[in-house]
């Protein structure tokens, strides 16, 4: 497992596969602070590009720091540039899922200049300060009323998105996350929570974390490609939220995958892969 040192002397591991030749593609996991293992190969993604899959501190094979204010989002940029640093690369093409991407986001504020391309999926979007109106996310999992599984869980989605959300209500809403509540996608989501560090987790988006306006402010003027990946019924980050988002930015293209939730890479793999593929070659 290849590892380098972040600049507070923590030692980091990183996962590197796929072709060996051609710009690799740097991924940054969400939860936030899950170990980067459930990205996995993207969907098929690694047989096309080599991606570096990163475990944030004191994620997967990453070492835990000594200090746990070192969690926060904003201090994890470092961490970003460090890997980048070691690899060699002048810039980086930078992939962000769900928190995942509001670190994407701050490493670009703070370092527009290393990023060649930008690929946001299903992303969160704390650092830059957009919010989703409730409505928005009933009528995204209005799509899924015909599942055997709905009555339940758009009554516990009701709850969370009115502010009255207990941890049960949370838990119920999980099939919404995913564009087939099957096996294997509960299997996945089990499989989550088990690889999320909640100290971590906790400390993210701390008080501190994000400027959205100067973070904004930024974005405006990345001249570089960006492409927005949603899912068509992922509630957590619903196509019109993915779309501002992508507005957000002088240069970005919106894809939304039919079929697709939260996870767009296991629910619609084969879209996904030719769409963040197309992206990075063009």
């Amino acid at each position: 497992m290849p590892t380098f040192t972040a600049p507070d002397g923590t030692e980091l591991a990183y996962h590197d596969s796929g072709p060996g030749s051609g710009a690799p593609l740097l991924c940054l996991p969400g939860g936030p602070m899950q170990d980067s293992a459930y990205l996995g190969d993207l969907g098929g993604l690694a047989a096309r590009r080599r991606l570096i899959r990163l475990d944030l501190r004191g994620t997967g094979a990453s070492a835990v720091p000594a200090d746990p204010a070192s969690y926060r989002c904003d201090r994890l940029v470092e961490d970003v540039e460090a890997l980048r640093r070691h690899l060699g690369l002048d810039a980086v093409d930078l992939l962000g899922h769900s928190a995942g991407a509001n670190l994407a986001a701050l490493y670009v504020t703070r370092h527009p200049g290393r990023v060649a391309r930008l690929v946001l999926v299903t992303p969160g979007t704390a650092a830059v300060g957009l919010d989703t109106p409730p409505e928005e996310r009933l009528t995204t999992a209005r799509l899924r009323s015909g599942e055997p599984w709905f009555g339940p869980a758009y009554a516990a989605l009701e709850e969370v998105t009115a502010g009255r959300g207990t941890a049960e209500a949370f838990g119920a809403v999980a099939p919404f996350f995913h564009g087939a509540w099957d096996e294997a996608a509960q299997k996945r989501h089990g499989e989550g929570d088990r690889q999320r560090n909640d100290e971590a987790a906790a400390a993210y988006g701390g008080e501190g974390a994000y400027d959205p306006p100067a973070t904004r402010a930024v974005l405006a003027g990345f001249d570089r490609p960006v492409l927005v990946v949603a899912g068509q019924g992922d509630v957590n980050t619903p196509p019109p939220t993915a779309a501002a988002y992508a507005a957000l930015f002088p240069k970005a293209e919106l894809a939304v995958l039919a079929g697709a939730g939260h996870f767009p890479w296991h629910d619609a793999p084969e879209d996904f892969t030719r769409t963040v593929d197309a992206f990075l070659t063009t």
